[in-house]
């Protein structure tokens, strides 16, 4: 019986989405804060001889000031219409990026009154980075090593899952990598200083610190009381401890003697370690109000140029093009340098001014959206707003409005803030009211700090009381928000 096998060719249409060159680079620019795009126009500078510094004349001989000035009266009206949208679609929320692209450089400009010391953490993340170097690894493990330290949190933990790394990598980096190989460099990186760094979760972070210890009983003690009763020695509970590993009390004693001494929280420790210095942010707008309630906003570009297209090389292009009959091969060769010099300076400069619009455009819609905030400065004016409110007032993309978000900062009569500050989810009270969930943590806050500490309140009782209040929140709605506080449970705030 003969056996016939065929091949059938069949044809599907996909759609897939790719980003031009100059897509890139205005998505490039628009997630620079001040300094580091003053770093970038800097370099651009040095690298194109066909840009140079200088206002760009108008047609009518003037000079273009267009995007630098936005003020706003009390109803929110705008005397102008900024920009228009990226339209990438690639929505990224305000965690995807990694914490140190947040980070900016250490800069002093004393001459310059917009520069305002803020109080700042030193990053760790050149640290860590450091220590990456040192190793032997291949150019995509270092790669990745790089983005897994720059998703660290302040604490020096990975909150984030590997897949969720892993999409992101394939997503923002162009990295394909398995889970396999995130979990052997992020092995690599929990061998780093301090001990703890890299771990995923509280458990995780105390093991790595006690398997670098000395062999003796007492490290084998801690390490069961850690890797099996770690639920129970956060609640303090000795007794299940004690019949679970059937251990002595002296043992439970010694071995938790040692176990506080552990840090839950290497990265903090490593900023107290290198030490807390006063860095200059430089804020990216600057946003004043008068005393009738008129609210202005500004750019900062610091010490950002004007960028123009060099004259000599548009006059030897436009001669060039004048003469391109019977041209040499020299000559063409010359020619398409200008051509892709003065192309490649035109798009700078037209990126440079998209992110400028862009700007603007957002940081005018959290001002209509948060207006009572930017004229009274009291946090408890704060009305709830996503990403979402403030592009569709923008009439931008969220993904665009994420990445101004997540890097930028704003000068206020009222002090300086990042722009996160102003984004929160929202919660409608019985009476109809909406609160913002910064409103609702403040109030659980005051609960919690007014409470008899001899008989503190369980999330059942705080549940209750927020409830009398006017706020049904569930108890596992509770327990979230006390948890993100930073408030123990009842029985470890005695």
């Amino acid at each position: 019986m003969a056996i016939h096998s065929s091949q059938v060719q069949t044809q599907t249409q996909q759609q897939v989405q790719t980003l031009s060159p100059q897509q890139i680079l205005a998505v490039k620019l628009l997630e620079l804060p001040t300094v580091e795009l003053e770093e970038r126009v800097h370099a651009e500078l040095l690298d194109n001889p066909a840009l140079e510094e200088g206002k760009e004349p108008s047609e009518d001989g003037l000079h273009d000031d267009e995007g630098e000035d936005y003020a706003t009266d009390q109803d929110g009206e705008p005397n102008t219409d900024y920009g228009e949208d990226l339209s990438l679609g690639d929505y990224r929320t305000e965690d995807d990026i990694p914490d140190y692209k947040l980070q900016e450089n250490n800069r002093s400009k004393d001459d310059k009154p917009e520069d305002i010391p803020f109080s700042d953490n030193v990053s760790f993340y050149e640290t860590l980075k450091e220590q990456l170097d040192m190793q032997a690894l291949t150019p995509e493990e270092k790669q990745l090593g790089e983005y897994l330290i720059g998703s660290l949190d302040d604490d020096g933990l990975l909150r984030k899952s590997i897949d969720t790394l892993i999409d992101e990598l394939a997503i923002y980096q162009g990295i394909n990598a398995t889970p396999q190989e995130a979990e052997h460099v992020l092995s690599i990186i929990q061998d780093f200083d301090p001990a703890g760094i890299g771990a995923r979760n509280l458990q995780e972070c105390l093991l790595l610190q006690i398997k670098r210890k000395e062999d003796s009983p007492l490290k084998q003690t801690e390490y069961d009381i850690i890797s099996k009763c770690c639920d129970e020695f956060t609640k303090k509970n000795k007794d299940k401890i004690l019949q679970k590993l059937n251990i002595t009390e002296k043992q439970y004693n010694d071995a938790v003697a040692e176990l506080v001494k552990l840090n839950p929280r290497p990265g903090s420790s490593m900023g107290e370690t290198i030490g807390k210095n006063i860095q200059q942010i430089i804020p990216d707008f600057i946003v004043e109000t008068e005393d009738d309630g008129t609210v202005s906003l500004s750019l900062n570009n610091h010490n950002v140029p004007e960028l123009r297209l060099s004259r000599e090389f548009t006059d030897m292009l436009d001669e060039h093009t004048r003469n391109k009959t019977n041209q040499s091969k020299e000559s063409k060769d010359a020619m398409l340098f200008l051509k892709q010099k003065v192309d490649a300076a035109q798009n700078f400069i037209n990126a440079v001014k998209q992110r400028q619009q862009t700007l603007m455009s957002t940081m005018q819609a959290i001002i209509d959206l948060q207006r009572p905030f930017f004229q009274e400065g009291d946090e408890s004016l704060l009305r709830p707003m996503i990403l979402k409110d403030v592009a569709e007032r923008a009439r931008l993309d969220v993904s665009t409005v994420s990445r101004v978000s997540n890097s930028k900062y704003v000068q206020t009569n009222f002090g300086i803030y990042p722009l996160k500050f102003f984004f929160s989810d929202g919660y409608t009270t019985e009476s109809g009211e909406e609160l913002s969930v910064r409103e609702i943590k403040r109030i659980l806050k005051e609960c919690v700090d007014h409470e008899d500490k001899n008989r503190p309140y369980t999330d059942d009782e705080l549940a209750v009381i927020l409830k009398e209040k006017g706020y049904p929140l569930a108890r596992r709605t509770v327990s979230k928000y006390r948890q993100q506080l930073n408030i123990p449970v009842a029985r470890l705030r005695r």
